[in-house]
């Protein structure tokens, strides 16, 4: 993790830039007399699925006028209505796509609607689902097929209502159980052995219980397909979290990963989960001496500068 002085100064009357010119502003010159420390966990922001996303999205954006994606490309709200000003338009409804791109988003898409784009010549399909969603979907769809567990049932550890789950139990024939948590493995009721995969974004501990419960009453066999990426953010998220007295887990309220990083902080001490600069309050800064940041795999870089600077120039009116 990358450790900050307190007291650095900020460029006066300079514009600043994160990726591209994403992010422009003016900052007046402050001179930080505050003792807080911010930490910022070293793997904050954008995964490589996401950073790959993103940039297919903005290269096909600057190639043609009419570009889609089916739902928000990723979870950030930020993020995809910057996109949305590149001539991005987000959609629901495929069926009013006649022509031009549709990129699907990095959660994946159910796989009946996956073939029938593919169907339509008259539509250019740009894959930017992440590569680890991908081998998730792989996984699911040769357990279903393999005459081997031909009489198992699937179990999909993750949220029901999460895109990446949807599409994931789409690629199961039928065969796929999601299970949320320990509650509803407990509940669960099967005929036969059990094949278990996760959602690519949740916790060990959840995926890992759930396997728990499940192998008391089943013959079973794990296949744990949560993102390398996903464990490490964690990992280091948590070990921040021990060292600081406040977390801030930055990210939008509709992103999965970003959503289990701050029950993982919120665990070793007073987290506050947030989306923009603007949600930040002098108040938290009180009797504080340090703060971390951490980020969701969909938050950009543009808006973690943003907080940070906003941190600094509150912590400062504190400490005066």
């Amino acid at each position: 993790m990358n450790f900050i002085s307190p007291r650095e100064t900020l460029v006066k009357n300079m514009e600043y830039e994160v990726k591209k010119g994403v992010l422009r502003g003016k900052l007046k010159l402050v001179e930080l007399k505050t003792k807080l420390k911010i930490k910022i966990a070293e793997n904050a922001g954008f995964c490589f699925g996401v950073r790959r996303a993103v940039k297919l999205t903005e290269k096909t954006a600057s190639k043609e006028c009419k570009v889609y994606t089916l739902g928000p490309v990723i979870h950030n709200p930020q993020e995809v209505e910057r996109l949305e000003k590149k001539g991005v338009k987000t959609l629901k409804d495929p069926k009013k796509v006649k022509s031009g791109s549709i990129i699907l988003r990095t959660h994946g898409i159910p796989f009946s609607l996956y073939k029938k784009l593919e169907e339509n010549k008259k539509i250019d399909v740009i894959d930017a689902a992440c590569p680890f969603v991908k081998r998730a979907q792989d996984t699911v769809k040769r357990l279903s097929t393999d005459i081997k567990s031909k009489d198992k049932t699937i179990i999909v550890v993750g949220e029901k209502v999460h895109p990446e789950v949807i599409a994931l139990v789409s690629y199961g024939n039928g065969k796929c159980v999601v299970v949320e948590n320990v509650k509803a493995a407990r509940k669960f009721k099967g005929g036969g052995d059990l094949n278990i995969v996760s959602q690519t974004t949740q916790t060990p501990e959840n995926f890992n219980s759930i396997v728990k419960v499940l192998k008391k009453r089943y013959k079973t066999k794990v296949y744990n397909t949560i993102c390398r990426a996903t464990l490490d953010r964690q990992k280091v998220a948590e070990k921040l979290a021990n060292n600081v007295d406040l977390m801030i887990v930055i990210g939008g309220k509709n992103s999965g990963n970003t959503t289990r990083l701050a029950q993982i902080c919120s665990a070793k001490t007073k987290t506050y989960h947030i989306e923009t600069a603007d949600s930040v309050k002098e108040k938290w800064f009180k009797n504080i001496d340090s703060v971390g940041l951490t980020a969701g795999a969909s938050t950009p870089d543009w808006i973690i500068k943003e907080i940070e600077v906003k941190i600094r120039e509150l912590a400062a009116k504190v400490s005066s």
